[in-house]
């Protein structure tokens, strides 16, 4: 009781949307982030009780004391999909994202990261997964009896919860789609629906000549029967 009082006396305003800090500092870390944002999007978007997010402000508690976190990339199921400034949990049915990711960049130090990976154990996160572009290292943990536990092996790794296949055999890890296809690049994807579309042009174009084609043939099916009544002979007696 008393800490759902505390929770109704802290004004919004103390839970700011922004930390001020950017949401990449280079070019890699901000393609990957992108990458896994969109590619999640895209692989959720029929289904609208699953929310991704990047760079956005969680704070797990209704609390001035504990400091908030934005993910670089964050998926969570059971949530609505929509515009939000922050991630506040006591107003989510109190639901913590199921998976994140962190793609690491120069600024971020070890002890920073250790704090995350202490921050994400112990207010629920189920998987997280920390890329490192400059040695492609990819770290994966799993929450086991309660515990984010360390996964030593990612190469065919399939996520419980995105239903993703992780392939880390050369170089920059791939990540693979549930139906096989492999996450794209905004630019990868812009060129499939640019050619989805010429295709789409390209049949109803097709149609529209079969149809003036079909169209062709019934007038002159038309003018031939007609021309044979003209003399005298029955069309539908001929096709008997």
């Amino acid at each position: 009781m008393t800490s759902q009082w505390q929770d109704r006396a802290i004004p919004d305003s103390a839970f700011p949307d922004s930390d001020g800090n950017p949401m990449a500092d280079n070019t890699e870390q901000y393609r990957w982030i992108v990458v896994l944002k969109e590619n999640l999007e895209a692989l959720f978007t029929d289904r609208p009780d699953v929310f991704v997010a990047a760079d956005l402000l969680w704070y797990p508690v209704s609390s001035r004391i504990i400091p908030p976190i934005a993910p670089d990339v964050m998926v969570v199921f059971g949530r609505p999909k929509g515009r939000r400034g922050s991630y506040r949990q006591w107003q989510e049915d109190n639901l913590p994202p199921q998976v994140v990711f962190e793609i690491l960049s120069p600024s971020n130090t070890a002890e920073e990261m250790d704090r995350k990976l202490e921050f994400y154990n112990a207010y629920g996160v189920e998987e997280y997964y920390l890329y490192n572009p400059d040695t492609f290292e990819l770290s994966g943990w799993l929450r086991q009896t309660d515990h984010l536990t360390r996964l030593w092996q990612l190469n065919g790794w399939l996520s419980p919860r995105l239903k993703i296949r992780f392939d880390t055999a050369q170089g920059e890890p791939v990540f693979y789609r549930p139906d096989g296809q492999r996450f794209l690049t905004l630019i990868e994807m812009e060129q499939r629906a640019t050619q989805a579309e010429q295709q789409l042009e390209q049949t109803e174009q097709q149609l529209e000549q079969t149809k003036d084609q079909l169209e062709q043939e019934r007038q002159r099916v038309a003018r031939l029967t007609e021309y044979l009544r003209s003399q005298g002979i029955d069309p539908d007696r001929l096709s008997n």
